[in-house]
């Protein structure tokens, strides 16, 4: 009887671990991946063909989705914003196998929460995986805090920007920009001073993947905010945030 009772605490705990859905055509690459995730505390569930990923979803939502970028069937790209447009707050990381697609990814404004290269250790999607879960899993707690009216607040701890409360459902790049407009209002930032706040790693982009950039960020603003127009464009010099307009 302890046995059987073992066995059902056991399958029980099982079931209460984050779900990864690991989206990989690559056997070696997909068994490794699923490994190092099982060993860290979560669930796995492999798919390696894109048709079957909608279904495998709907079968059971995962806590986050590990997206190959080139798959058999439907590919990464039309996956994701497939997966974006049935839930905007499902935290997607897309895999790719080369730097240079980064930036290209970036521009077609797909909204993953994070890029991971090929080839890559384990242990750094493991780590990546965690700290894009820590950053969704503060939502509720920030919305059920943040309803102050004609406000717009950052979560740093959660990434997340709420306008009256509803989340914008910011990418990190897309939060990165407007967290450092805001903590300068009034300031007119260049397109390279933006560039060198978003990235880090001091990557080279072009000028127009910035513009997408906040082309889209204005857009989810603008979702909540119609009338308000809190991110100024400053012809040939740039952007800047203006908080005068939510007054």
């Amino acid at each position: 009887m302890s046995d059987v009772h073992a066995d059902t605490s056991d399958a029980r705990a099982e079931t209460q671990k984050p779900l990864i859905l690991v989206v990989e055509d690559e056997p070696k690459i997909a068994s490794l991946l699923c490994d190092y995730l099982d060993g860290s505390g979560y669930r796995t569930r492999h798919v390696d063909d894109g048709n079957a990923v909608i279904a495998a979803v709907n079968d059971e939502t995962p806590a986050l989705v590990l997206l190959d970028l080139m798959l058999p069937g439907t590919d990464g790209l039309t996956l994701c914003r497939q997966l974006r447009a049935e839930d905007n707050l499902l935290p997607i990381v897309m895999l790719t196998a080369r730097v240079e697609e980064v930036d290209r990814l970036l521009g077609l404004e797909l909204g993953a929460d994070d890029y991971i290269c090929k080839p890559f250790s384990p242990r750094e999607v493991v780590a990546r995986i965690k700290a894009v879960l820590r950053r969704s899993q503060a939502l509720d707690q920030t919305l059920s805090q943040t309803s102050d009216k004609g406000q717009l607040v950052l979560n740093e701890e959660g990434w997340q920007a709420l306008a009256d409360g509803s989340d914008l459902g910011l990418t990190a790049v897309e939060f990165q920009l407007l967290k450092v407009m805001m903590q300068s209002p009034g300031r007119i930032f260049s397109r390279d001073q933006l560039m060198d706040h978003m990235y880090r790693d001091h990557r080279i982009v072009s000028e127009r993947t910035v513009d997408s950039h906040v082309k889209k960020l204005r857009r989810k603003i603008a979702n909540v905010w119609p009338e308000r127009d809190v991110i100024r464009s400053i012809y040939g010099v740039g952007y800047k945030f203006e908080p005068d307009v939510l007054d």
